[in-house]
């Protein structure tokens, strides 16, 4: 249940008692002239991009809502998903799981392991964690293995946000950074910043940069939730000398690694949403179970690579996790149930209250609550806790 629980946090969500509401009013199914697509536009600059797109980026909100899906029956549903990848903006077909597995994008997705770790590069200097000794993780039952690690997180959304959130849990100092030009939706923060402290710095200042800079000089895990290359020019692309976690919509390979995408994209593409779909119109899981099972997968594969830099034989590599991979994994696990009915919430015990805010407790059972609420989004110094 506790694990239901929090691959549904969005839905057992409740801030004054309210629930929240997860998609904006362009983020759905659409019709088009071949089929159905799946859009995204919960962050006011992919909204924008997608009005764009099919060319309303001068209405008011209720003439573009009225609009929008007007425009969208006109449009084949492949000249959308591609107008909107060489744009910024977020949509695509939706596909058998038969048409994806013969897509490049598709097979690119199911080729590999969900969770990589490269070879081991013999060039590449390994850094040790700066606690040192192989006791600070502590395998036999102790309550905080990661305490003393640093990690420094640049996520957003949900499945970054979840790993670096298990981190923490762990006992990691989690330091979570944000462009203050990219606002995050005030509730994913609530839900998914819990015991990770959060700053603002812009990347694209040279003050900025040479902070985050000075601050993966003492840093142990690089945790990144971009697409591929989207922070090379920042010279992040890898550091051979951190754990770096990167989690990503499509992967590394293949002709979609460099395109945008997120949870319900990926399900519309992959085939779940016409699993799920009733009387012809597509649907969708009852959690985006996509983004959970990526954090966690992610946060195992920073754990074990940890493990393994401070016995010795630890990689150099980046681990890598991406949505298209693990949804490519779950529709091969057999248990299918394609009538089944609507999902339970779960029960009150696995959800935990701090003022106005309701969340779903912890996914391990060991640990009763987040060492504490989500701190107001962007409030914390940019720094590191003492050791």
């Amino acid at each position: 249940a506790r694990i239901a629980a929090s691959f549904m946090g969005d839905t057992v969500l409740r801030i004054d008692g309210e629930p929240v509401q997860g998609f904006a009013d362009l983020s759905g199914f659409f019709p088009v002239s071949d089929g159905w697509v799946r859009t995204h536009a919960n962050y006011p600059h992919h909204r924008k991009a997608l009005l764009g797109v099919v060319g309303l980026g001068g209405a008011g909100s209720a003439e573009s809502i009225d609009m929008f899906g007007d425009r969208l029956r006109g449009m084949s549903g492949f000249e959308l998903e591609e107008l909107c990848a060489a744009s910024g903006a977020l949509a695509v077909r939706v596909r058998t799981e038969e048409q994806w597995s013969a897509h490049p994008a598709g097979i690119a997705a199911s080729s590999g392991p969900v969770v990589t770790r490269g070879a081991a590069d013999p060039a590449a200097r390994v850094r040790i964690p700066s606690f040192r000794l192989l006791s600070s993780l502590r395998p036999h039952g102790a309550e905080y293995p990661l305490a003393g690690i640093r990690v420094f997180d640049l996520t957003r959304v949900i499945a970054g946000p979840v790993a670096t959130r298990a981190l923490a849990l762990l006992g990691a100092d989690v330091l979570r950074v944000d462009s203050p030009r990219h606002p995050e939706l005030p509730w994913q923060h609530l839900e998914n910043g819990q015991g990770k402290r959060s700053a603002l710095l812009d990347l694209d200042t040279a003050e900025g940069l040479d902070r985050v800079l000075g601050l993966l000089d003492s840093a142990d895990v690089l945790v990144t939730g971009y697409r591929p290359g989207a922070l090379d020019r920042f010279g992040l692309e890898h550091r051979v000398d951190l754990v770096h976690g990167r989690i990503s919509a499509w992967g590394t390979e293949g002709p979609w690694s460099r395109r945008r995408g997120f949870d319900s994209l990926v399900q519309a593409a992959c085939g779940i949403s016409v699993l799920e779909g009733r009387d012809g119109r597509p649907g969708r899981l009852p959690a985006q179970a996509l983004d959970h099972a990526s954090g966690y997968l992610l946060a195992a594969g920073i754990v074990s690579e940890l493990a393994a830099r401070v016995e010795g034989s630890g990689t150099a590599a980046p681990v890598d996790v991406a949505l298209a991979a693990t949804a490519a994994w779950l529709t091969g696990l057999p248990g299918r149930d394609p009538e089944h009915g609507p999902a339970a919430l779960p029960p009150p015990e696995c959800v935990v209250t701090h003022g106005s805010v309701t969340a779903a407790r912890p996914v391990f059972d060991c640990y009763s609550d987040y060492a504490y609420p989500a701190h107001v989004w962007g409030s914390d110094e940019a720094g590191w806790l003492p050791r």
